[in-house]
């Protein structure tokens, strides 16, 4: 009998897991997957560390999180930096003088601040929907060009009918800065997240290919406490109905050449190109292997937005009304079940940055253990 079943080697999973461990307690670790580390799994293909379930930079403020994950892999350097192309224009990202200065000509960052003001100003009261939130926070001609088409690939409907709060906020910086994320810690994991997941794991019995749900019976008598980090409406078997998810569908090549967009990240802001972004897995490590040795070959992740539906791998919540209603009927079974732990991206239905994923977990732990 073990004190904790674990289901799932994502962050939370892999995170609980280890605290577990360490305070003594007997655990087991499954996943349905063939592999550990959930959505962050890397996999090396021609010396490059592919990010298996699209680009997953760390980034925190946050110096426990920090001081913590570091015990587990040292980090790299890397800095996000995307660029966003609109029918062959390259803008810089997040919205700063550089693409101020490309857009409209402006040089000071009081130019730049008069032009943005005098766009917003078309919005007057109240913004409506996410395209008046967008354009009363940054102007017509970015809300156009680096907002319009990403945003209605990335949701599968029109900024008029999306809700204004999902863009609370849009950073317009009036300096020189690229740093996307602006985060007091950030980089990459040397040696991939795999490697990461894998040094939280060590010591603990893991068995992969194992489906939770197909074997609950057996595999809760396994354990006194379930920690469950899988989709909570499919736990409950969808008794009160799906909650809805965005999903992303990725077309991964290996190219003969030693650089294809010579950047890591390329958003695709126009409605027509079917992608929304392109991932040049390399340049989250300099390009290099592990030796510093430059990397002939490059390996590219186009990713396609797409409404979710059974059998596809969930990854963005829809947070609507709708959706939080239905999830807060699902929280309260959940808090019913008194042997069973929810946790997690799916297991809590929200969208978490990977610090606060190792933020909850441990802190959950922490509560319990």
């Amino acid at each position: 009998m073990y004190d904790y079943l674990v289901v799932g080697t994502g962050l939370y999973g892999a995170v609980f897991a280890r605290e577990a461990k360490e305070r003594g307690k007997s655990v087991l670790v499954i996943d349905k997957r063939p592999h550990v580390a959930g959505n962050i799994y890397t996999e090396k293909i021609e010396g490059i560390h592919v990010h298996r379930y699209g680009a997953h930079i760390f980034h925190t403020n946050n110096k426990k999180v920090w001081s913590y994950i570091t015990r587990f892999a040292e980090f790299n350097r890397f800095t996000n930096s995307p660029v966003a192309n609109y029918h062959g224009e390259l803008y810089s990202m997040p919205f700063n003088m550089y693409t101020f200065n490309k857009m409209w000509g402006v040089v000071t960052p009081e130019e730049a601040e008069a032009k943005i003001n005098e766009q917003r100003a078309e919005i007057q009261g109240e913004p409506r929907n996410l395209e008046e939130q967008a354009i009363s926070l940054v102007g017509r001609d970015i809300f156009e060009k680096l907002v319009k088409g990403y945003t209605e690939k990335q949701w599968g409907r029109d900024c008029k009918d999306l809700p204004a709060f999902i863009i609370k906020r849009l950073p317009v910086r009036l300096t020189f800065d690229n740093n996307y994320f602006n985060a007091l810690y950030q980089g990459i994991p040397i040696g991939g997240y795999t490697k990461l997941v894998e040094n939280l794991l060590s010591g603990i019995e893991v068995r992969l290919n194992t489906d939770y749900l197909e074997q609950k019976a057996e595999l809760d008598a396994l354990a006194e406490t379930v920690v469950y980090t899988g989709p909570i409406d499919a736990y409950f078997d969808y008794s009160l109905g799906h909650l809805e998810y965005r999903s992303v569908r990725f077309e991964t090549e290996v190219l003969d050449k030693p650089n294809f967009q010579g950047n890591a990240a390329v958003n695709y802001t126009d409605r027509e190109t079917p992608w929304t972004r392109i991932i040049e897995h390399k340049w989250f490590e300099f390009g290099k292997d592990e030796q510093g040795n430059d990397l002939p070959k490059t390996i590219i992740s186009r990713e396609y937005s797409s409404e979710w539906k059974p059998g596809d791998e969930p990854y963005y919540p829809v947070n609507d009304e709708k959706n939080g209603a239905l999830y807060e009927e699902y929280h309260k079974l959940a808090e019913a079940e008194k042997k069973v732990i929810f946790g997690g991206r799916l297991g809590e239905y929200r969208y978490y940055d990977m610090d606060a994923v190792i933020a909850a977990s441990l802190e959950k732990a922490a509560d319990v253990l």
